[in-house]
């Protein structure tokens, strides 16, 4: 190689170097995320049409799978019963969303004590759903929890929230949105920091207070930590599994149930290793999430559009 050719590499690689550093950062988290992520996603797919007990030869089934949950929903068998919680989780599990915003509003104030309050609002995003389920398992147990003494003292008398059928669903979405509105909380902390202080100072001028103020000038500067709150909170409530298997490992007789509970149950619990039907779950779930997410993002779409 010659010394022209050395300088004209050289050159080269120097007038692109900006447009080619981006992607080697990008590369190792591209990399994982396709490796992890991507390509599992397929191959989910792929064993979904499959029966297979994870060690034996694998036979090709095509869509029998997915037709015995066609008929489990139709009737109304422990697939319906997870799809049916899911849906109870993903529409009660959004209300971390508003109560996040509204403690961020009040936690942003300069006020005696602020610190200990964004503390103690703090502390539910940084210990394990672990830790939650077992402390809302004693909070709701019916012979010493603390539900129960605090019903006493009106004379009503003890429930068993995670023993009854009607309300065990509930009081787990109830453990569940303590540490969610946690996190919420901290994304609109974050972008609350980031709002424009001019425009709330013309907002003022124009006579803008209270709710009109939030709606119209707070909120719009919001749209990013709202995104992000909407997208984790919707994956987070559909993906639930941690506080069912800590507080009633989907009991009693199955009425606390949800999707990613319920493939674990049929792929690697008493079940018996059906790992094709828990694939055809696990592509249900997938498919629910990208269906939910794509509508959000093509709504924040049409709105960037418009303006």
């Amino acid at each position: 190689m010659t010394a022209v050719d050395v300088t004209e590499h050289e050159s080269w690689f120097h007038r692109n170097q900006q447009r080619i550093a981006p992607w080697l950062f990008l590369a190792p988290g591209v990399l994982f995320f396709m490796v992890y992520v991507i390509i599992p996603v397929f191959q989910s797919f792929n064993l979904s049409l499959y029966e297979w007990d994870g060690l034996g030869a694998a036979e090709y089934v095509g869509m029998r799978n997915y037709e015995d949950l066609y008929w489990e929903w139709v009737d109304r068998d422990a697939f319906y019963v997870s799809l049916k919680n899911n849906l109870i989780w993903l529409v009660m599990y959004l209300l971390a969303i508003p109560a996040g915003l509204f403690i961020a509003l009040f936690l942003n104030q300069t006020v005696w004590g602020i610190r200990l309050y964004k503390s103690l609002f703090f502390f539910p995003f940084v210990i394990s759903q672990v830790v939650v389920g077992l402390v809302f398992t004693w909070f709701y147990d019916p012979t010493f929890g603390l539900l129960n003494e605090f019903l006493s003292w009106f004379g009503l008398g003890p429930v068993n929230i995670l023993g009854d059928e009607r309300f065990v669903t509930y009081g787990i979405i109830f453990a569940g949105l303590w540490p969610q509105t946690a996190y919420c909380m901290i994304l609109y902390l974050t972008g609350l920091n980031a709002v424009d202080p001019e425009q709330i100072e013309a907002g003022r001028l124009d006579g803008a207070k209270g709710g009109r103020m939030l709606w119209h000038i707070i909120l719009p500067q919001l749209r990013p930590a709202t995104f992000i709150a909407f997208v984790v909170t919707i994956i987070g409530a559909l993906r639930s599994f941690d506080l069912i298997s800590i507080m009633t490992q989907g009991g009693p007789f199955g009425s606390s149930r949800v999707l990613a509970y319920y493939m674990f149950e049929v792929a690697l619990s008493e079940y018996g290793f059906r790992m094709g039907y828990g694939a055809a779950i696990a592509v249900i779930l997938f498919l629910i999430m990208l269906c939910f997410i794509a509508y959000f993002l093509w709504s924040m779409y049409r709105e960037e559009k418009g303006h």
